[in-house]
């Protein structure tokens, strides 16, 4: 295939990319930037690495830009993180405070040459928030891209960077929920996934028995997988709670913790040191510490497993809980956040609050496999409906053709895809 447009074509039909092409007509030759804090780990750097493709087959000129920061910065900004997303109650230190925004600054002048002629420039997240302040005479639009659950943020804390994200020509949240008073206008775009990355791409049932053998895991045996960086608000320590639960009436129950860090993420060793020590060398617990390209490695994973938990305690979006319903597996979630948006519970999953709810929902998936199978199937439908970057793609261009054209007559773009 000459154009890698013509894949989603066949999979969801000309009408979709029709109407992609339609909205980018008035948007050729444009030139958009991306800023984030890593190239790898993470749900928002698998987005980018997906969607700049896809853009730029369309005809407009992406580009996605990293800042660099030293441990400190790092510190600062996961700090952000946990505070944003209700965890703590300290806010940085005065010279964390300082250094992240003389980081920024540094960035500001590497990235001058790049953001100076951008047409539209996409800020993902806090790390690189006060970016727009070295920039008084842009020529584009700016827009800030908060991908964290901001339901109840630290009240301190957010009057600090609001005062960066007032400065934005707009802001775009993943839920309703999330979404916090600006003067300027909201945007709701949920994220996605994208059914031919190497993370979702069907693959030969021997390479699934392969990696399933590398990692000693049986798959005769029924196996529960969460996938996730170590985090506290994944919850890892709370599934293997679960687990031991489940595993009084299941004994032949296998648990695989599948994850990896992130540059962006200092406190990633501390949660994982903390998970092995909870796994007390069990030879049923199988904790896997993967690099973040082994998008094969974790499709396999989710494939060959018998039910797959993503037990958050705060979670902005949940693409692992969108994988693993796209490839029809029965999914238990945290019921928070953006998992809220893709688990109906008792239609395509199940949200639970505790290590004890998520036990007996095991167990009840174990004992009821047609059941099990019904949800996964209708899981993918609802995934396939809602929640595939073609639909993403559409709204970005969307937001980008309001702020840039807001005169232009509006164009019908129909139901969601």
């Amino acid at each position: 295939m000459d154009n890698i447009l013509d894949h989603y074509k066949i999979l969801l039909g000309a009408e979709v990319i029709d109407q992609l092409h339609q909205i980018a007509s008035i948007l050729k030759g444009i030139k958009v930037v991306h800023v984030n804090s890593t190239r790898e780990g993470g749900g928002v750097a698998e987005i980018l690495s997906e969607m700049i493709p896809l853009t730029n087959a369309l005809g407009l000129d992406s580009h996605w830009e990293v800042i660099k920061g030293n441990n400190d910065f790092f510190q600062c900004t996961k700090m952000f993180h946990n505070l944003l997303q209700g965890r703590g109650r300290l806010l940085p230190g005065t010279a964390l405070i300082q250094n992240y925004e003389e980081t920024v600054a540094e960035n500001a002048r590497l990235l001058a040459p790049q953001l100076n002629d951008a047409d539209i420039v996409v800020i993902h997240d806090p790390q690189p928030l006060p970016l727009i302040t070295h920039f008084p005479q842009r020529k584009g639009k700016w827009i800030w891209r908060c991908h964290i659950d901001l339901s109840i943020p630290s009240r301190q804390l957010w009057k600090y960077l609001k005062r960066y994200i007032e400065q934005y020509e707009s802001s775009i949240f993943s839920l309703e929920d999330f979404a916090q008073p600006l003067s300027h206008p909201i945007y709701l775009i949920p994220p996605s996934i994208d059914p031919f990355s190497e993370k979702n791409i069907e693959l030969d049932e021997q390479e699934i028995v392969n990696v399933y053998k590398q990692f000693g895991i049986d798959l005769n045996r029924p196996t529960l997988l969460q996938v996730s960086r170590f985090d506290h608000f994944k919850d890892p320590l709370g599934v293997i709670e679960a687990f031991y639960l489940a595993k009084k009436f299941h004994s032949d129950l296998q648990l695989v913790l599948a994850g990896g860090s992130a540059a962006d993420d200092p406190e990633g060793e501390l949660v994982y040191q903390e998970v092995m020590q909870a796994a007390k060398d069990n030879p049923d617990i199988h904790v896997l510490l993967l690099p973040p390209n082994a998008h094969r490695t974790i499709n396999a994973l989710q494939r060959g497993a018998t039910i797959v938990l993503q037990k958050s305690t705060k979670e902005g979006f949940g693409l692992t809980v969108t994988e693993a319903l796209w490839k029809t597996k029965p999914v238990i979630g945290g019921n928070c956040g953006g998992i809220r948006l893709q688990l109906i519970d008792h239609h395509t999953g199940f949200l639970v609050n505790t290590p004890e709810g998520a036990a007996h929902r095991i167990r009840y998936l174990l004992q009821n496999p047609q059941k099990a199978r019904e949800i996964g199937i209708k899981g993918k439908r609802l995934v396939k409906e809602n929640f595939l970057i073609t639909r993403h793609l559409r709204e970005y261009l969307t937001v980008m053709s309001v702020l840039l054209f807001p005169k232009k007559d509006r164009i019908d773009l129909g139901q969601s895809i």
